[in-house]
């Protein structure tokens, strides 16, 4: 299992949410990263999902 972050900023800038998960690879973790988002309501929030080398996997600004 590989480790990713999510993260979601407000339209000013603050961090609303900084958290990680774990997947087994980047296809899973688009999903999971996906389910998060909608979970908590922030899927039309600026929002990011990052690989553990650094990709970038959802953005939304």
């Amino acid at each position: 299992m590989k480790t990713y972050h999510v993260t979601v900023f407000s339209k000013t800038g603050e961090k609303l949410l900084d958290d990680t998960f774990e997947a087994n690879d980047d296809q899973q973790a688009k999903e999971i990263g996906e389910q998060i988002l909608k979970e908590k309501n922030y899927w039309e929030e600026t929002h990011r999902v990052v690989s553990p080398t650094g990709k970038l996997l959802l953005f939304h600004s």
